[in-house]
């Protein structure tokens, strides 16, 4: 199965301790060379594991883990278009500017959750999350670097899946 990521072991069936130990360290490891490159790059490593997270909300194929960054990253976006709306109809709607825009944002993501390719509510929902947590300024520089650590906690579940496959294959 090289493009698709195998299922969980059946019920009742377990990796050997060998097995178990081989995983566990192989994905440690990748997390950890992840972590050393986000650094290096003077990334957050939380925004990092945020795309490692999107990735793994569906980790059943490539193309599915390739969905997941594209709505995290459409959410980073969506996130940087709800915040300016938000200040800039605030003095004119007040308190309801917010409740407002979070309708449209979710009217707009519930919307697209039958949408070939950008169906991932949870990535979608994950990036906005990203983009208000990171406290960034709306310009390109600091959303593209949301985006690019974010593109290498996906590689690194890629990798880890990956990986693991390979050298422990029971999981």
């Amino acid at each position: 199965m090289s493009a698709a990521i195998r299922p969980p072991a059946p019920s009742g069936t377990r990796p050997s301790v060998k097995q178990f130990a081989a995983y566990t360290l192989l994905s440690a490891a990748v997390a950890a060379a992840a972590s050393t490159v986000s650094t290096a790059l003077a990334f957050e490593v939380w925004v990092m594991f945020a795309g490692f997270i999107a990735w793994f909300t569906r980790p059943s194929s490539v193309r599915d883990g390739l969905s997941a960054l594209a709505c995290m990253w459409l959410g980073i976006g969506l996130g940087a278009a709800a915040y300016w709306s938000m200040h800039n109809l605030t003095p004119t709607l007040g308190a309801l500017a917010v409740p407002i825009v979070v309708f449209l944002v979710a009217l707009l993501i519930v919307g697209l959750r039958t949408t070939a390719f950008v169906n991932n509510m949870l990535a979608w929902f994950l990036g906005l999350v990203t983009f208000f947590a990171a406290h960034i300024e709306i310009a390109p520089a600091p959303i593209l670097e949301l985006v690019a650590a974010s593109a290498i906690g996906g590689l690194a579940a890629w990798a880890s899946v990956t990986v693991t496959h390979r050298f422990a294959p029971a999981h």
